[in-house]
């Protein structure tokens, strides 16, 4: 009787894991370009042969795959929070907001990663088809919005969602975590900026 081979699961090198090494070439392609970074950059940043890289991702494609569905997992999560509540599209809108706001702050290096994704592989293709997937969805909050009476008449709910998250990305080019101001603060205000121009009033 054959036995069937058991392959054991490829182990890292000692002082090495996942999450360390996505952190560093997350950095390095954030610093350099991802088109730009090697494997033998990679390699040299981390201190460890390009082997030592590959028992723990099939290659930089695998990379980039992790890191920009670090950010967009986050993204979708909130979508799914805002989903989930009861009441009025422009309350769930402001709460999708203050999440994106906050996943931003906790994955500020993805996040930034994800921006500057152009498409040029297949890796990037699908990060910006799931991004457009969740423009999709805080359009279609605007627009419910809209409908109930709380955003003003005069806005293009896919213009709105876009310069809405325009405002919440553009934090990427100067937030800074160290010494700035605390998630909550700012995505409080966001928000302020962003809602009081966006609600329509309503009669008392």
């Amino acid at each position: 009787m054959t036995t069937a081979r058991v392959t054991p699961p490829r182990r890292g090198r000692p002082g090495y894991d996942l999450e360390s090494l996505l952190a560093v070439a997350v950095k390095v392609f954030n610093e350099r370009g991802y088109e730009a970074t090697s494997m033998e950059d990679l390699s040299r940043r981390l201190g460890i042969t390009k082997s030592a890289i590959y028992h723990h991702i099939s290659g930089k494609d695998e990379l980039l795959r992790l890191a920009v569905d670090r950010a967009l997992d986050g993204l979708f999560e909130a979508a799914d929070e805002a989903s989930a509540m009861d009441g009025r599209a422009i309350d769930k809108l402001e709460h999708l907001m203050r999440r994106s706001v906050r996943v931003l702050v906790a994955r500020l290096p993805f996040v930034t990663l994800l921006l500057r994704v152009r498409g040029n592989t297949k890796v990037e293709r699908q990060a910006l088809a799931r991004r457009r997937a969740f423009d999709h969805l805080v359009s279609e909050l605007v627009q419910r919005a809209q409908d109930e009476g709380d955003v003003r008449p005069d806005v293009d709910p896919a213009v709105a969602s876009r310069l809405l998250f325009g405002l919440v990305n553009s934090l990427t080019e100067w937030y800074r975590p160290r010494g700035g101001m605390s998630a909550d603060a700012l995505a409080d205000t966001v928000c302020k900026i962003a809602f009081d121009g966006l609600r329509q009033d309503r009669p008392a």
